[in-house]
């Protein structure tokens, strides 16, 4: 029970190790005790965070129940929603890794023998996994939940309704008063972004992995559930103690395909494909961007939440979360359902208790009559992403765009020209050096695809990148293109009016130029000078593998 502590805390020579932690609160007998860190990521920078501080509370009273000794630790987390749109957001991707890299610092300094980590906003759910995984020791993760929605004459919001409401403000849909009511009540407390974008998708992914308890990917932030959720998960830990049961007995390339099945039935964000990707590299297991094309044809898409849906998660959490999902796709043989959990138990045996959804309800789909009957997340690959690239296609804008490109060197350029209506129906913006390595950071477009929306363009207008998009992101859009444009790929040479096609049906991102135009083109190029010489984002620009490999740190050690 003590693989790790025993050798901080025992023994006379010990003596100053524990004599450091009396003031904080331990007392003689607490040093015999299994040792379990709490990884929060509070923080008041972000409403999606901002409760975490009393769930870890809460998972140490569990810890503290079953017989363990409970150590809160922070780490740090940022803000995709503030920070989006500027240069700040650069560091949105780069904080998935200094967070790992930060708890494991702390777990392996500290000697925990096991841990729970608490996760609330995109990209410190992925990164408490990885962290997981690289120290390999009980651990199980904790949600922290979806928000309620903001209300506004009787019309629901969320974040989104905010980004796209600053579109519509510019082609002169609704009036600055009008923008700043949506502004003033689309957030009312607690809790991640309120859709199936990309902390709810990345919940549910980690809930089907086995990595979290039954449904903690549906609750809301502030709830009795949530609460119960954090006890339970540090009452947890000390059963994954006791049994001997380690990540590395969880997490498995059928686990991981678990994982993408459950995210394609909910329609979920394109991040997923990037964070799983990651997580797969940290633990060591092949997976690649042709097993989400392999899962996709069998495996659709039933839930209609937001973005291009019309419900929010916490609608879902009020019939039942996702729990009878998953049972509904194990029993027509979808999921793996022998993968072990943290409970001690396979799959299947935690999904056995759960009633199905009650009758009538229109958020979940039946098989017999999905949204879409294949995957939403569309890998391309053509001339213009010979490694990839990452769709989503929900169907409603089509699944094919051929139009005129427009180029832009950044997101904020793209931006400008949008909001001042110099976009036209037809055209295919391209935003590029974008990448991780170019930006470095790879940002997310949710301003830009949010004010091609809010302009009504939506199924008028397509958009490329080697960037990235928020979970909030609808429309015909085209990401992770690789290789990216900093890197020399075909992106770099994109000119405006050249045309491009974007096949959903075939897979392919095509630029109608012959391949003797696009190699004369590329020995015109020259590669742009990286702008950061110092800190974290020359660090991640110098380090960081491409989106095609999950965009990690440590891929080349």
């Amino acid at each position: 029970m003590r693989p790790f502590s025993s050798a901080v805390f025992d023994g006379p020579n010990r003596a100053p190790s524990r004599a450091m932690l009396y003031p904080v609160g331990y007392k003689e007998s607490d040093f015999s005790k299994p040792q379990i860190g709490v990884a929060s990521t509070w923080s008041m920078v972000t409403p999606c965070n901002m409760h975490i501080d009393q769930l870890a509370r809460e998972a140490s009273l569990g810890i503290d129940a079953a017989g363990g000794k409970a150590t809160i630790f922070n780490t740090i987390t940022i803000s995709d929603g503030i920070s989006m749109g500027t240069e700040g957001m650069k560091y949105s991707l780069v904080s998935r890794e200094v967070i790992a890299d930060s708890i494991e610092t702390v777990v392996g300094c500290q000697g925990f023998d096991g841990f729970v980590a608490i996760g609330g906003c995109d990209k410190n759910m992925p990164a408490c996994i990885m962290a997981i995984l690289r120290m390999n020791r009980a651990a199980v993760f904790v949600y922290g939940g979806t928000i309620l929605p903001g209300c506004l004459a009787k019309r629901q919001l969320d974040v989104v309704s905010v980004f796209e409401a600053v579109g519509q403000c510019a082609a002169n849909k609704i009036s600055k008063k009008e923008l700043h009511d949506v502004e003033a009540n689309a957030i009312p407390g607690p809790g991640s972004c309120g859709g199936m974008y990309t902390a709810n998708t990345m919940a549910s992914a980690i809930e089907a992995m086995g990595f979290s308890l039954p449904n903690s990917s549906a609750q809301n932030a502030v709830s009795p559930q949530k609460n119960a959720d954090c006890r339970n998960a540090g009452a947890t830990v000390l059963n994954m103690l006791k049994r001997g049961i380690l990540p590395s007995d969880i997490i498995s390339k059928e686990a991981l395909e678990n994982a993408i099945t459950v995210i394609i039935a909910l329609g979920g964000s394109t991040n997923a494909v990037l964070h799983l990707l990651a997580i797969a590299h940290t633990a060591k297991i092949k997976l690649t961007l042709e097993d989400f094309t392999r899962i996709g044809r069998r495996v659709p898409v039933l839930a209609d939440l937001k973005p291009s849906g019309r419900f929010l998660m916490s609608e879902l959490v009020a019939i039942g979360g996702i729990v009878p999902l998953m049972k509904t796709l194990l029993a027509e043989g979808l999921l793996h359902g022998d993968c072990l959990t943290v409970t001690g138990k396979t799959l299947k045996q935690n999904l056995a208790p759960f009633k199905a959804y009650p009758k009538g309800q229109e958020i979940i789909r039946s098989l017999k009559n999905p949204i879409k009957k294949d995957s939403h997340l569309v890998i391309l690959k053509g001339n213009l992403a010979p490694d990839g690239a990452v769709a989503k296609i929900s169907g409603k804008e089509g699944e094919k765009f051929s139009g005129t490109a427009r180029v832009f060197e950044s997101e904020e350029k793209a931006l400008a020209s949008i909001l001042a209506n110099k976009i036209n129906k037809g055209d295919v913006i391209v935003i590029r050096y974008e990448g991780p390595r170019g930006g470095p950071g790879m940002r997310e477009m949710l301003s830009p695809t949010s004010a091609v929306m809010g302009a009504g363009l939506g199924k008028d207008v397509a958009l490329i990148t080697d960037g990235r998009f928020s979970g909030g992101t609808h429309g015909f859009v085209v990401g992770h293109i690789t290789p990216e444009a900093f890197d020399g790929g075909p992106l770099a040479i994109v000119e405006d009016g050249d045309t491009i096609t974007i096949d959903g049906v075939k897979h392919s991102l095509t630029l109608d130029l012959s391949a003797k135009e696009i190699a004369a083109r590329l020995l015109k190029w020259k590669k742009p000078k990286q702008r950061y010489h110092r800190g974290v984002l020359a660090k991640y620009a110098k380090l960081v593998s491409t989106a095609s490999t999950g965009a990690v740190t440590d891929s080349g050690l």
